[in-house]
C-alpha cells in the first residue's frame, strides 16, 4: 500500500497540509528516476559531501576485544561532519526542482540543521531551522555553524525544548507557507511520502558497506550496526541489506538513565507502542491514553519519543533487531574509540560503538561488523566534558 510499511507509515495531517504533501509526493515521484536529478544528486555527493566514505579496519578495536573484525563506515568524513548532508542535499535540490525559495528544518543534535544550512547557501535558498531551547544550549557550536551558513535559529520553548517540539513547531509554520517554503525533514520519520524519499537519500550508506565489503574481504559482514533516534542512518545502513537474512542489522536506541518512565528513548527496545506522531503511524513513548512520553538521551540527536515506520515494520517482521545502550556506556564508547583509533565520535554514534561491549563476545574471528559512524564528535565535546566534570 502506497506510503505504508505493513500497517506503519500514512499521513496522519491536518488537512491545511495535505496539498502541501501531495505536491511533493507528485514531484517526488516525477524527479525521483529522473536522469539529470540523479546526476545531480550523484554529483553533489561525490564532489560537494565527499562520497563515497571511506570504509575504515579499525584494528586496534578489534585487538581489544579480540572476536570479529571491526569495520567503521565513516560518515563523520563527510562534509558537515555527519550523514545528514546526504538527505539535505537531495531535498534541497528536489526543492528547487519545485521552484521553492525558502527551506525550513528541525534539528536536535544540530547536525541535521547545519546540513540544511549547508545545502540552503549552497543553492542560494532562505532558511530557517527549528531547535529546541534544551538543545540549543547543548549544541552551542553547531548553532553558530548555522548563523554563519545564513540560516535563522528558531528556538522552540514549548515541551521540553527538544527535537520532539521543535518538529511540531516547525509542521506547524510550514502549514501555512507551503507555497514558497520546502520543509526539509531530517529522517525518517514524518507523514508520506518523507520516510521514503529521506530512506532514497540515505541508502547509498549501505549500497556502499555491500560493495566495500565485497572489494575488501570478498563476501557481506555479518552484523551492522547503526544508531537509531529517528532511523536515518541506520535506515540507510540496513536498506541494502533488508533481503539478506544472514547480515544481522542492529539499531542501537538510547538507554538514557534509566528504565524509568522519562529517562530514556527506548521507542522499540523499550516500552513504545503503535500510535501517532508527527503525521505517521509507528512506534511511540506514550501513556495509557495516548500522551506523548518526552524522551531523554545525553545524546541530542537521539532523545525522540518515535521513530520511523519503516524501522517499526522492521521490528515486527524480524527485518532488523533493536537494543539500547545507556549515557554512561555511550561516553565510555566515546571515549574507547577516541583513545584507541584517535576517532572522536559524536554521541548519537557513541552508542553504536557502546553496543560493541555486549555484541563482540558472541562474534566469532572469522565474522565481520560493520558500525555506522554517523557524525563526528566536535559537537559533543563540551558537553562530554560536563559529564565528565571538566571545565573547558
Amino acid at each position: 500500500m502506497k506510503g505504508r510499511f505493513g500497517s506503519y507509515g500514512g499521513q496522519y495531517v491536518p488537512e491545511i497540509v495535505m496539498p502541501a504533501l501531495m505536491e511533493l509526493e507528485a514531484a517526488y515521484e516525477q524527479f525521483r528516476d529522473d536522469p539529470k536529478f540523479l546526476a545531480d544528486f550523484d554529483f553533489y555527493l561525490k564532489q560537494y559531501a565527499g562520497r563515497p566514505t571511506m570504509f575504515y579496519a579499525a584494528d586496534k578495536l578489534t585487538a581489544h576485544y579480540g572476536r570479529a573484525k571491526i569495520y567503521l563506515k565513516r560518515e563523520d568524513l563527510l562534509h558537515t561532519g555527519a550523514h545528514k548532508i546526504n538527505n539535505a542535499l537531495g531535498q534541497a535540490i528536489l526543492a528547487k526542482r519545485m521552484g521553492k525559495s525558502k527551506i525550513i528544518a528541525e534539528t536536535g543534535a544540530g547536525q541535521h540543521g547545519v546540513a540544511s544550512a549547508t545545502a540552503a547557501a549552497l543553492f542560494d535558498m532562505d532558511c530557517t531551522v527549528f531547535m529546541g531551547v534544551e538543545d540549543i544550549e547543548r549544541q552551542k557550536l553547531n548553532v553558530f555553524r548555522m548563523k554563519l551558513l545564513g540560516a535563522e535559529v528558531h528556538p522552540v520553548k514549548s515541551g521540553t525544548g527538544t527535537l520532539k517540539d521543535a518538529t511540531s513547531e516547525a509542521i506547524r509554520y510550514w502549514a501555512t507557507h507551503v507555497t514558497d517554503t520546502y520543509y526539509l525533514i531530517g529522517s525518517v520519520v514524518g507523514p508520506h511520502p518523507y520516510p521514503t524519499l529521506v530512506r532514497d537519500f540515505q541508502k547509498c550508506i549501505g549500497q556502499e558497506i555491500r560493495a566495500d565489503s565485497i572489494k575488501t574481504f570478498g563476501r557481506l559482514p555479518d552484523y551492522v550496526v547503526a544508531c537509531v533516534g529517528g532511523g536515518s542512518n541506520a535506515m540507510g545502513t540496513f536498506y541494502d541489506f533488508k533481503d539478506e537474512p544472514a547480515v544481522k542489522k542492529i539499531g542501537v536506541e538510547a538507554g538514557g538513565r534509566s528504565d524509568a518512565v522519562g529517562d530514556n528513548a527506548k521507542t522499540l527496545s523499550g516500552t513504545g507502542r503503535p500510535g501517532v506522531l508527527h503525521g505517521a503511524y509507528s512506534y511511540v513513548l506514550q501513556t495509557d491514553v495516548g500522551q506523548i512520553i518526552e524522551a531523554y538521551s545525553i545524546s541530542a540527536g537521539l532523545d525522540y519519543p518515535g521513530v520511523g515506520p519503516e524501522h517499526s515494520f522492521m521490528k515486527d517482521a524480524g527485518v532488523a533487531q533493536y537494543v539500547a545502550v545507556t549515557d554512561q556506556e555511550a561516553l565510555d564508547g566515546f571515549k574507547l574509540l577516541s583513545r584507541l583509533e584517535g576517532i572522536i565520535p559524536a554521541m548519537e554514534s557513541s552508542h553504536a560503538i557502546a553496543y560493541l561491549d555486549k555484541l563482540m563476545p558472541s562474534t566469532t574471528a572469522d565474522e565481520v561488523v560493520v558500525v555506522c559512524l554517523s557524525g563526528r564528535g566536535d559537537k559533543d565535546v563540551q558537553m562530554v566534558a560536563r559529564a565528565m566534570g571538566v571545565e573547558i
